[in-house]
C-alpha cells in the first residue's frame, strides 16, 4: 500500500514495522530551514565531501576537454567527442545498476572514501599520459575509471542525503547540495581556465592542471572518513544480506518495482531523463559554436574562454533554481513548477538560440540552468521521500544511468544532425518541439496519477504555516 500524499504530492508518512517512517508535511519552507540544515554538522561534512569532490572533477573535466577539443594539435569531431563520451560513460551505465545494489548492501561511508582513493590515483596516471601527447587505450581506461567511479560517488551522496537530514527540509537540503556541488564543479572548470593562462595550453600545461585535481580527491577522501562507518547508511537489514550476483539481480528487480509503484517519482524522473537527452543536442551544438563559428569579442569570447562563460552562466542558473524552488513549491504544487520549467525551455531555446551570437548562448544558458536545477531538485527529493532508505541506494544508481545514458544519446543525435559550425534552425526547433511534448506530457501524467490517488489534495499547494504538521520545527 502506498503512503498517504501530503500537498505536493510526496508522503506524508510511512509507515513500517510498526514505526512512522520519513515524512513530508504541510508548510514545510519556513525562514528557518535553511539555517536548520547547516547546523546540523553531519550535513556539513556530506556536503564538504560533496564539494571537495565535485571542485577536483571541475578540474579534471575542463582540463580534459580542454586537450580533446580545443587543443589545435588534437581536434576531435563531433562524433569523436559522442564516441568518447560513450566509451566513458558505457560501461558504468551497465554496471551502475549493480553499484546501486551494492550501496544498499555495504557502508557508504566506505563507498565515498574509496571512490575518491581510486580517482585520487588515477589521475595523475592519466595526467603523465596527456603529457606525453598519447591517447592509447590505457588512457581512456584511467579517464574511465575517474568518471565511471565519480557517478558512483554521486549516487552515494544522494542515497545518504536522508541521513543527515530531516524529512521535512529534504528540498531545501537538496536545494542547496546539489546546487553547491554545481557551483563547486563550475568553480573548479574556471580554475582550470585560470592555472591554463599560467601554465600554458598546450599537452604539458593540460597534463599539470589535469594532476592538480587529485589533492581535491584526497580532501574528499578525508570528509567522508569523518563518518563512522555505519552512520550513512544502508540499514542492518540489507548490510546483512548477500551479494552473489543472484542476490544482485533479485535486488535489481525489487529496486524497479519498488519506484515502479511510485509513479509521482517515476515520472520526474523520466521528464528529467528526456530534458538530458535535449541538454546532450544542445551541449555538442555549443561546442561547435564555440569552436568553429563564434569569434573574439570585447566582452563575450569564444573558444575555451567563451565555453567557460557559458558554463558559469548555467551555474548561475542553477543557484537561482536552488534560491526559488523551496518558495515555488510553497505556492505552486512541484509537478506544476517542473511543467512550467519544461515549457519555459521550449520557448528560451528558439528565443535565444537562433541569434547565434555568444551573448544570447550566454543568457540561454542561463536560463536552461534553472531548468534543469529546478527539475533536478524536484526529481531528488521525490525518490528520497517516495522510496524506502533500503532501496534508495539501487534508485539513485538506476537514476544516475539514465541520467548519463541519455546526455550520450543526444550528443550522438547532434553529432548526426548539426553541420560543423552547431548552426541549424531545424535542430533548434526540433529542442524546442520536445521540451514542449515533455512538459505537456509530464504534466498530463503526474496529474493523473495523483487524481486517480483518490486524494483530494494530492499535488495541492498550501501556504506556508497552513495545515497539520506532521514534523514540527
Amino acid at each position: 500500500m502506498l503512503p498517504e500524499r501530503g500537498p505536493i504530492g510526496w508522503p506524508i508518512a510511512t509507515v513500517r514495522n510498526g514505526r512512522t517512517g520519513a515524512a513530508y508535511p504541510d508548510g514545510v519552507h519556513t525562514a528557518g530551514t535553511l539555517r536548520a540544515v547547516l547546523r546540523r554538522g553531519d550535513f556539513r561534512r556530506l556536503l564538504g565531501t560533496r564539494l571537495a569532490g565535485q571542485l577536483a572533477d571541475g578540474v579534471f573535466q575542463a582540463s580534459l576537454a580542454g586537450s580533446v577539443f580545443f587543443n589545435p594539435a588534437n581536434r576531435a569531431d563531433p562524433m569523436a567527442v559522442a564516441i568518447g563520451f560513450a566509451v566513458l560513460v558505457g560501461p558504468y551505465s551497465l554496471l551502475g545498476p549493480f553499484a546501486g545494489v551494492l550501496l544498499d548492501r555495504i557502508s557508504r561511508r566506505n563507498v565515498l572514501v574509496v571512490a575518491n582513493l581510486v580517482r585520487a590515483l588515477a589521475v595523475p596516471a592519466a595526467a603523465a599520459y596527456v603529457w606525453s601527447g598519447g591517447r592509447t587505450g590505457t588512457f581512456f581506461l584511467l579517464v574511465l575509471a575517474v568518471v565511471g567511479v565519480n557517478r558512483f560517488f554521486l549516487a552515494g551522496l544522494s542515497a545518504s542525503l536522508p541521513r543527515v537530514v530531516d524529512p521535512d527540509r529534504l528540498v531545501t537540503a537538496n536545494a542547496l547540495s546539489t546546487t553547491a556541488g554545481t557551483v563547486a564543479f563550475t568553480t573548479g572548470g574556471l580554475l582550470a581556465l585560470g592555472l591554463l593562462g599560467i601554465v600554458g595550453t598546450d599537452d604539458h600545461g593540460y597534463a599539470l592542471v589535469a594532476g592538480a585535481s587529485a589533492l581535491g580527491y584526497l580532501a574528499s577522501a578525508a570528509a567522508a572518513r569523518g563518518f563512522p562507518a555505519a552512520y550513512l547508511g544502508p540499514g542492518a537489514a540489507e548490510r546483512a544480506a548477500r551479494t552473489t550476483v543472484t542476490a544482485v539481480l533479485r535486488g535489481l528487480v525489487a529496486g524497479a518495482r519498488h519506484v515502479a509503484a511510485r509513479r509521482g517519482a517515476g515520472y520526474a524522473l523520466l521528464a528529467l531523463t528526456a530534458h538530458r537527452v535535449l541538454f546532450g543536442v544542445a551541449l555538442i551544438a555549443t561546442l561547435l559554436l564555440y569552436r568553429n563559428h563564434f569569434t573574439d569579442g570585447p566582452v563575450f569570447k569564444a573558444g575555451l574562454a567563451g565555453l567557460g562563460q557559458v558554463v558559469a552562466a548555467g551555474a548561475l542558473g542553477a543557484l537561482v533554481a536552488a534560491a526559488v524552488t523551496p518558495w515555488v513549491t510553497r505556492h505552486l504544487s512541484a509537478r506544476t513548477w517542473v511543467t512550467c520549467l519544461l515549457l519555459g525551455a521550449a520557448v528560451v531555446e528558439p528565443a535565444l538560440g537562433l541569434p547565434y551570437v555568444p551573448a544570447a548562448v550566454v543568457a540561454a544558458s542561463f536560463a536552461i540552468g534553472i531548468t534543469a536545477q529546478g527539475v533536478k531538485i524536484v526529481t531528488d527529493t521525490a525518490v528520497q521521500v517516495e522510496c524506502d532508505d533500503d532501496y534508495r541506494g539501487r534508485v539513485f544508481s538506476l537514476y544516475d544511468t539514465l541520467f548519463n545514458v541519455a546526455l550520450v544519446a543526444g550528443l550522438f543525435a547532434g553529432a548526426l544532425t548539426l553541420p560543423p559550425d552547431g548552426r541549424s534552425d531545424a535542430v533548434l526547433a526540433a529542442i524546442a518541439a520536445g521540451y514542449a511534448l515533455i512538459g505537456a506530457g509530464y504534466g498530463w501524467a503526474a496529474a493523473r496519477w495523483y487524481r486517480n490517488r483518490d486524494l483530494p489534495s494530492v499535488d495541492r499547494p498550501q501556504p506556508a504555516g497552513s495545515g497539520s504538521r506532521t514534523v514540527p520545527e
